[in-house]
């Protein structure tokens, strides 16, 4: 949305604009996912993903030794 212009009447609706597209170079897309996946946060993230994956696996049954 774009900001109220200065002389806009107060109680006055503004005017509806309509959508828009945004397009994006897709080798600027591709490079900023490169930064980041080599960025120390990523690997932290990829961590905690293994870690969490680990609390949610099933357990196997262990067996009771005579």
């Amino acid at each position: 949305m774009s900001p109220i212009p200065p002389d806009h009447p107060p109680g006055k609706p503004l005017p509806v604009t309509g959508l828009s597209e945004v397009r994006y170079s897709l080798p600027d897309l591709l490079r900023e996912i490169q930064t980041e996946r080599n960025a120390p946060a990523f690997a932290n993230e990829k961590l905690d993903q293994v870690e969490i994956s680990k609390l949610f696996q099933k357990k196997r049954p262990r067996r009771a030794t005579k």
